[in-house]
């Protein structure tokens, strides 16, 4: 079956998008939670056991502290207290830890960290608590990350008057889990364990206390552990800890009874002690067997998404010479699957291994847990894309295809433009591999972009300034002032190869561009290099420079509050300018009233001044300002989808399309100019700058092919998502775009614009591609290999990176680096998907067009 190259990469991107979804709901792993949410009544909490007789403390144990003071340092080692270090750096902690009333311990910390509970409720005469402690170590170089003892064991130090004054062990403090202190704290402080806590009592708190209260606290803690492991391991009643905790029950029931019989004896003191020991190895065993699982992973599930993606790239790394022929037509071998032996024979299998992986696993999976029909669809779709990938091999190898650059003209060598956009990728691939590299991703994008107007500098000068021996010019032609250009992307047919059409298009430059044109060619790189750096001045993003002042801190200072207001003035006004070209009359004026009720959106929420508002105006929500601008909004997305179906059914002229894209493009960034807040409104003018200068003085003269001008739009959208100050964490989420124009949440309207706020700059250089293809080319072709293009370029890094996060799933940095990062690649993904079916559907109307 023949496709298009477009629609086949479509294809490809949704089947992509379905197994990430897959590796996501595998890598992280289901929590250990309890089902029981009683948030408006608490639940009472378990009687004291006993034994034949009743117990009359049914209520949970009076509190041990009155507050409770936590003192956390970042990166605080285990020896900088207990150690020689600590007595020379921390002098006071150390007498204190020797002499005072304190209980020392190693804390150990293990992914994943559980973040602490927040403290609350009462003023007692009770003693207060202060805890010292850090959240990891440091290695001997100062770094963190991995999981060397210097880098696990943090100190744990408990200070309080209700605590005996005895010398602490400097040289072997107990060791315990960080998990350990939540619920600690809450029997302190007299308050229910959390139901979803993994840890246990760290005992030396409540030694002091009586017997009973003691097994109290202890059985407290153990009742709450195995009620979280049988609400999330099946085979609970087989587990060590649960058995020993039956035990411990029975026993402490035995103890009670004799303790209401008689209240001293060494029988008593004897078997409470038997008791309290066999609570503590119960409630060792329950902890280790919680935490097991909430550090589990689903590999099976895991392993089904990544064979899935892999054979997705694959197909697409294979395509590429019947991708970017002419024509931009494959021939898909959807047939073959059906009828062939491997497809059947690797169906089986699979479906073997799933019997075999669901039926002996002890713990939960989720692709197991499927309908075995969506679990059979599945595994025929990982059997027919392999069956796919080997005819596809095997028709190359028969046939003798190599990819090259250019498969429309096999000899066509490799440009230093087709090198670096090459490298940078993989470079970008290969980067991903390290936590710093991750946190600071904005560098290696800000770096490829300008590396790129560099590159785009020399080879416009090299263009302008050497000639080449006279030979006859080939493919090119400008015309003043570029109204009249002929076709930036049509075929080239008379050129023997792509590079010598380069050669002698470089001839000539200086002689066909006249004036002005001439002078902004030569300057357009120089000038987007200074806009991209004006742009990194305005949010510091990532981890290491986050903290540094930024144009955006000061804009958004009160005191700042007018200079703010002319920059989104002017920014709103450079954004009409540059729109509206493009635009019919309606259109156009639905565009500057919409950008107008922007302004009047944020003075009204009290960003911005306007130039008769006093500062002390009350501000309020907004609601009528933002539905006012949302009516523009849907009004020109209205007028732009009726020109597009307009220019389908009729076919009447060329430029119905092309106005029907530029009006949904023009509409989007209407919405963007909405969400985004007000020192961001740069970011959105600079982008359309750079696209106009790119359009007309790069793109145009230069004559770059599809595949190199979908690269460097998806290159500068990745860095305007940088830009506008978002980074790999997910705190640097705008929320509250989600709530512009919302008196309520409402769920679907909420994530939608979340979702586009964040990713505008990716969307809008998505859309302008579009319309500039489709504007440009006189073939079909152009938006299929746009298309393809996009959608390879987002399938590399998503794929790698799955790989690197299954390899480093025990890296210390798992949890705060690697997943939010592997969360914004699906989310990317799941976007590259929406532009490719956009793609897709411009390329039908040229279809139906034509």
């Amino acid at each position: 079956m023949r496709l298009g190259s477009g629609t086949f990469a479509a294809c490809c991107v949704a089947i992509e998008v379905l197994g990430v979804a897959v590796f996501l709901r595998g890598f992280f792993p289901a929590p250990v939670r309890s089902s029981a949410r009683t948030e408006h009544r608490a639940e009472s909490p378990a009687p004291e056991p006993s034994a034949g007789s009743s117990s009359n403390w049914t209520k949970l144990p009076p509190p041990l502290f009155s507050k409770v003071v936590i003192v956390l340092i970042d990166a605080l080692r285990d020896d900088f207290v207990f150690g020689s270090k600590g007595v020379k750096f921390m002098p006071y902690t150390t007498y204190l830890v020797e002499k005072g009333a304190s209980h020392s311990f190693v804390a150990e910390a293990k992914p994943p960290t559980v973040t602490m509970p927040r403290i609350k409720e009462r003023e007692t005469l009770l003693p207060n608590l202060l805890v010292l402690c850090g959240d990891h170590g440091m290695s001997e170089t100062g770094s963190h990350g991995a999981s060397s003892t210097e880098e696990v064991n943090t100190p744990l130090i408990l200070i309080s008057s209700a605590f005996e004054r005895k010398p602490g062990d400097m040289r072997h403090p107990k060791r315990v889990q960080q998990t350990d202190l939540a619920a600690t704290l809450a029997i302190g402080l007299g308050l229910p364990i959390p139901k979803d806590s993994v840890g246990s009592l760290i005992f030396p708190v409540v030694e002091g206390k009586p017997m009973r209260e003691q097994l109290r606290f202890l059985h407290l803690n153990t009742v709450q552990l195995s009620k979280l492991l049988q609400e999330n391991v099946p085979s609970y009643e087989k587990d060590p800890g649960f058995e020993q905790f039956k035990v411990s029950e029975k026993m402490h029931g035995n103890w009670i009874k004799l303790y209401l019989e008689e209240n001293n004896s060494e029988v008593l003191f004897n078997l409470g002690t038997k008791v309290l020991r066999q609570y503590l190895d119960a409630l060792k065993t329950l902890s280790l067997s919680l935490s097991t699982q909430v550090a589990q992973y689903d590999i099976y599930s895991m392993m089904v998404g990544t064979a899935v993606v892999l054979e997705v790239l694959t197909l697409l790394l294979l395509s590429i010479p019947q991708a970017l022929r002419r024509k931009a037509e494959l021939d898909v071998p959807l047939s073959s699957p059906v009828f062939s032996l491997l497809f059947y024979l690797m169906f089986l299998v699979l479906s073997a291994i799933h019997v075999i992986v669901c039926t002996s696993a002890e713990s939960s999976c989720y692709f197991c847990g499927l309908p075995w029909l969506a679990a059979c669809g599945v595994m025929a779709l990982i059997s027919a894309l392999l069956c796919a990938i080997v005819s596809v091999l095997t028709k190359m190898f028969v046939r003798g295809n190599l990819p090259s650059k250019n498969p429309a003209h096999p000899n066509s060598g490799w440009s230093e433009l087709d090198l670096l956009m090459v490298f940078g990728t993989v470079g970008h691939v290969l980067s991903l591999g390290a936590s710093s590299f991750v946190e600071e991703e904005h560098q290696t994008w800000y770096f490829l972009v300008n590396t790129l107007c560099l590159a785009l500098s020399q080879e416009i000068y090299r263009s302008y300034f050497l000639r080449d021996d006279g030979e006859p010019q080939c493919c090119f032609h400008v015309e003043q002032g570029f109204a009249g250009a002929t076709p930036a992307l049509q075929d080239r047919t008379s050129c023997d190869t792509r590079e010598q059409d380069r050669v002698h298009m470089s001839s000539s430059l200086s002689e066909v561009l006249r004036g002005w044109e001439k002078w902004m060619v030569l300057a357009s790189p120089w000038l987007i290099l200074a806009c991209c750096r004006l742009l990194r001045s305005l949010n510091q993003t990532g981890v290491q420079w986050a903290h540094r002042p930024d144009l955006g801190h000061w804009l958004t200072s009160s005191d700042h509050k007018a200079e703010l207001s002319v920059l989104a003035a002017l920014s709103l006004l450079v954004t009409f300018t540059l729109v509206q070209r493009g635009c019919s009359p309606v259109s156009k004026a639905a565009l500057a009233l919409g950008l107008l009720g922007v302004y009047c959106y944020r003075a009204a929420i009290g960003n911005v001044l306007f130039p008769w508002q006093q500062d002390n105006r009350d501000i309020s929500k907004g609601i009528i300002e933002a539905r006012f601008v949302y009516v523009f909004i849907l009004g020109i997305l209205f007028t732009g989808t009726k020109d597009l179906l307009k220019s389908q059914v009729i076919a009447a002229d060329f430029k119905i399309k092309t106005v029907g894209l530029w009006e949904i493009y023009s509409g989007l960034v209407l919405l963007a100019a909405l969400l985004f807040r007000p020192h961001n409104l740069p970011v959105l003018a600079f982008s359309l700058l750079i696209q106009t200068v790119m359009s007309k003085f790069i793109w145009k003269p230069l004559r770059h092919d599809a595949a190199e001008i979908t690269v460097m739009h998806y290159w500068f959208g990745q860095a305007f998502f940088y830009f506008q100050g978002n980074s790999n964490n997910i705190a640097t989420v705008d929320i509250s775009a989600g709530f512009v124009g919302l008196d309520t949440y409402v769920e679907i309207p909420a994530v939608f614009l979340t979702a586009f706020g964040t990713y505008a700059g990716p969307v809008l250089w998505a859309s302008h591609l579009v319309h500039f293809l489709s504007s440009e080319a006189s073939s079909g072709s152009a938006l299929r290999h746009a298309c393809f293009c996009y959608a390879l370029i987002g399938s590399i890094p998503v794929s790698a990176y799955i790989i690197l996060v299954t390899s480093l799933r025990y890296h210390l940095f798992i949890w705060s680096v690697f997943s939010p990062k592997l969360l914004y690649e699906g989310m990317h993904l799941l976007v590259t998907a929406a532009v490719c079916a956009f793609f897709t559907a411009m390329d039908q109307t040229s279809l139906t067009k034509s």
